[in-house]
């Protein structure tokens, strides 16, 4: 009876290393991620079918808002759960008091994209130049406006960012949402705005909106044309939106490693960077290493502007 026992123990032993070996993914992967028609979800919903073929498994698409982050973080780090996010992860933290640290609660896969900001006044505003702009600006302290949406979001820090550097003041009017604040700027309700590149791409070649210039260090081809702000008089200055993709923190290297390998083929197949490119987002496509610095380097500088204006998450 005992031999029979311990030959039953060996056995149970034996299936359940195998089941523990058993290969990833055995099972459907989710990719958790917020409300539906957001950058974070168009990069999920593009990549899936590639991941799908590439893995043998189905990858799909879990719309789940402002929560979606919390899921993650507390999901198991075994390779079924995966996000897509954008700078609210580690920014949020600085605003409010959150249950997650970005910085230790994620597994980097890849910074996915980048979408920088316009900045774009109304042609009623007497300035053709970023330096025209920055000397009415402080000719006239606190007269002119600036529209944004959500507080934190990269409309709202790109002006945060120009007030810090430039030294000048105008005043925020905020709105409900990113739609609201444009239209606030086409009918000259406000005088300024740094909208994504996607949003105010379609007003751009109008008279509406006057663009002068693109927030990214180097000139945009998603700005033709359009000088940066740093090369315009304000040097250094760079904002955008990055668009991840993340693990729970603990996810096996090996794992990481290999989704990293196939969502860089995926983002740099042709359609797909074009059909990004259409959406205002430029594929980057980079290493957990260098996604990891950005959202560090993120977190120190968007920091340091939000703690100078006393910006809270109201």
């Amino acid at each position: 009876m005992a031999k029979l026992s311990a030959l039953f123990f060996s056995i149970a032993v034996l299936f359940a290393g195998y089941a523990h070996a058993q290969p990833w993914p055995a099972k459907p992967v989710r990719i958790v991620t917020a409300e539906p028609g957001t950058g974070n979800d168009l990069i999920a919903r593009l990549i899936i079918s590639h991941l799908s073929n590439a893995f043998g498994q189905q990858f799909v698409v879990d719309n789940r808002g402002l929560v979606a982050v919390d899921m993650v973080a507390k999901s198991a780090p075994d390779g079924y759960t995966l996000l897509s996010y954008g700078p609210p992860l580690w920014l949020t933290p600085l605003l409010r008091q959150v249950s997650y640290d970005p910085l230790h609660d994620f597994a980097p896969i890849t910074l996915a994209g980048s979408s920088p900001n316009i900045l774009a006044i109304h042609p009623s505003v007497p300035a053709k130049t970023v330096p025209e702009l920055i000397a009415l600006a402080k000719k006239r302290p606190g007269e002119l406006n600036y529209s944004s949406s959500s507080t934190g979001a990269s409309p709202h820090l790109a002006a945060e960012l120009l007030k810090s550097m430039a030294g000048i003041n105008i005043v925020r009017v905020a709105y409900k949402g990113s739609g609201q604040a444009l239209v606030a700027l086409i009918g000259g309700q406000v005088h300024i705005m740094f909208p994504n590149a996607g949003t105010v791409a379609p007003h751009l070649k109008s008279t509406r909106v006057r663009a002068l210039a693109v927030t990214t260090l180097a000139p945009s081809a998603l700005a033709p044309g359009l000088p940066t702000l740093s090369a315009s008089g304000v040097r250094g200055y760079e904002s955008a939106s990055q668009f991840a993709l993340l693990a729970p923190a603990g996810t096996p290297p090996s794992i990481i490693e290999r989704l990293n390998r196939e969502m860089v083929a995926a983002l740099r197949r042709p359609d797909v960077a074009e059909r990004l490119f259409g959406s205002g987002v430029e594929v980057v496509a980079g290493t957990p290493t260098e996604l990891a610095a950005t959202m560090k380097a993120e977190t120190v500088k968007w920091g340091k502007v939000i703690k100078d204006a006393g910006i809270r998450e109201e």
